[in-house]
């Protein structure tokens, strides 16, 4: 094997690896300095090493399609834990096929010696294109999620997840240019050194300064006591909806369980949550569903949350319904964010050549609501399951007024897979972002109780019933990021589309001085 070609296969096996070790960043493994490690790793697969030029721009985005395909395989296999492989190694594949760009253009700046400042940014645009389109976008695989347990979390009320990634991403970069140029040990590369060590420290110091202001006392205007409620499902499985009147017995007879246990307490709670398809029965169509319903919630003498399918002249919804044992049935919150080849099906005809389970897919419609519905008084916002990785749908509920969050979910779908543990990771999140308490309530768990600084303080295991009591704050303040985080996120893909453009032009500038300098050499030659 030439030596050319040797190194550039070690390139991609180094971007492959730092793809690997960025994966146990993410949940329920929650390494964040593997997320900063791998991105480093594939930072300095796009570096010169030594007497070695960098990568020529095939190679880097061959790199860069790795390292993503990498951390996307062992992060998503329950996409098709029931649904066979095809539509896990599809996604994952479709999605890496993004980071080409980041790197391409991250192997153009790492020819810069002072690059890996843009880096970032471009990494944050690649990002946001990803989890904008097509289809509303998947911003599941962002890398701001497995920070969740590092200092730059408390960056979120600033920024949101985007701040977060930027700052991980500097990081990886400033720490990896400052190696690789003590490593080549160059007189002139002291002033490299210093400014990247001192780039990779400030996100850290801002991360743990802005830690100071999350979950403050003086924002809490009162407290309440919450309930979740987790009846759990008959069996695993994509047909566990077969049995749609178990499920909702389920959590029926674990509500009056709720009720017997706050009155052992002498506890009365002001807010229950159910989750996202406790109730697959339409009770609005089936008095029997509607009566079994009350009856808990006039058990347990508190304003409930039910999810349940609700249809309307718009079409079938996905939908939260506030049950009040005084007033019965009262708001309803229709899901906005929908989940691809899940909740509605995308050119249907088309991916039905690939796979049979497109027809399982079903036929939703979204909501147009703010995200927000009042129980017992309280304004409550609800991102429902894959709602809660979309920055709006928090920040708009915050917005109109929400005190405290709940993230109603149902993951029975996805069997004992990490997905569950990965949608916590963004509750979490979003408490910090949004300076709110969040209650997860899931069909078959996890459910949990998120603090406001996200930290959980209970939380159910897989596949049981259950229920979790705790007092939460209610909360008044509108952080930095409700109030900004949209533009923050549009100004740092911005720079990086500039950082982008400013690299082609001085990459074909570069091109075209060599071109000017070897011709004269050629016109000799040729003489």
């Amino acid at each position: 094997m030439a030596r050319p070609a040797l190194v550039a296969f070690l390139r991609v096996f180094l971007a492959a690896i730092g793809g690997g070790v960025s994966y146990f960043s993410f949940e329920p493994h929650g390494h964040a300095l593997a997320g900063i490690a791998g991105i480093a790793l594939f930072w300095a697969a796009l570096q010169p090493w030594r007497t070695v030029p960098g990568p020529s721009v095939k190679v880097g985005a061959l790199a860069g399609f790795v390292y993503a395909l990498s951390l996307y395989l062992p992060l998503l296999p329950w996409v098709g834990e029931f649904v066979g492989a095809l539509p896990w190694v599809a996604l994952s594949i479709f999605c890496a096929l993004y980071s080409i760009v980041t790197g391409i253009f991250g192997t153009l700046l790492g020819r810069s010696k002072y690059g890996f400042i843009g880096f970032p940014f471009v990494y944050v645009a690649v990002e946001y294109a990803l989890s904008s389109f097509p289809f509303g976008g998947f911003s599941w695989v962002r890398l701001a999620w497995g920070q969740i347990n590092s200092p730059l979390a408390n960056l979120a009320w600033i920024g949101g997840p985007v701040l977060i990634t930027f700052a991980a991403v500097l990081v990886a970069s400033a720490l990896a240019t400052g190696g690789l140029v003590l490593l080549r040990a160059r007189q002139d590369g002291r002033s490299q050194i210093a400014v990247a060590f001192a780039l990779a420290i400030v996100p850290l110091a801002a991360g743990a300064a802005a830690g100071l202001n999350v979950n403050r006392d003086s924002h809490t205007t009162e407290e309440v006591t919450v309930a979740a409620v987790q009846g759990n499902v008959p069996r695993l499985g994509l047909d566990f909806n077969a049995q749609r009147r178990a499920v909702l017995q389920n959590h029926v007879d674990r509500t009056h369980d709720l009720a017997a246990d706050l009155r052992s307490q002498n506890l009365h709670a002001d807010l229950v949550f159910w989750p996202e398809n406790a109730s697959d029965v339409n009770p609005f169509r089936d008095n029997e569903a509607r009566d079994l319903i009350m009856g808990a919630v006039k058990d347990v003498q508190a304003p409930v949350l039910v999810g349940t399918l609700t249809s309307d002249s718009v079409g079938a919804r996905n939908t939260a319904v506030v049950f009040d044992p005084a007033e019965g049935a009262g708001e309803k919150h229709h899901k906005k964010y929908l989940q691809p080849f899940g909740e509605w099906m995308p050119m249907r005809d088309f991916f039905r050549r690939f796979s049979s389970y497109v027809d399982q897919a079903g036929d939703f419609k979204p909501g147009t609501g703010n995200g927000v519905v009042h129980m017992g008084g309280h304004v409550v916002g609800v991102a429902t399951c894959y709602e809660v990785a979309f920055d709006m749908a928090y920040r708009d509920a915050v917005a109109a007024g929400a005190q405290i969050l709940t993230t109603p979910t149902n993951n029975a779908t996805f069997g004992f897979t990490d997905m569950t543990y990965q949608q916590l990771a963004m509750s979490r999140m979003r408490a910090i972002e949004t300076d709110r308490a969040v209650v997860v309530a899931a069909t078959s768990g996890v459910s949990a109780i998120v603090h406001p600084d996200g930290s959980v303080s209970q939380h159910t295991e897989i596949f049981e019933p259950a229920h979790l009591i705790e007092q939460l704050p209610l909360r008044d303040s509108v952080t930095f990021a409700v109030r900004y985080g949209q533009f923050i996120q549009w100004l740092l893909a911005g720079i990086g589309l500039v950082v982008m453009l400013a690299s082609l032009f001085r990459a074909r500038r570069g091109y075209a001085s060599r071109l000017t300098e070897e011709q004269p050499a050629l016109h000799r030659t040729q003489q």
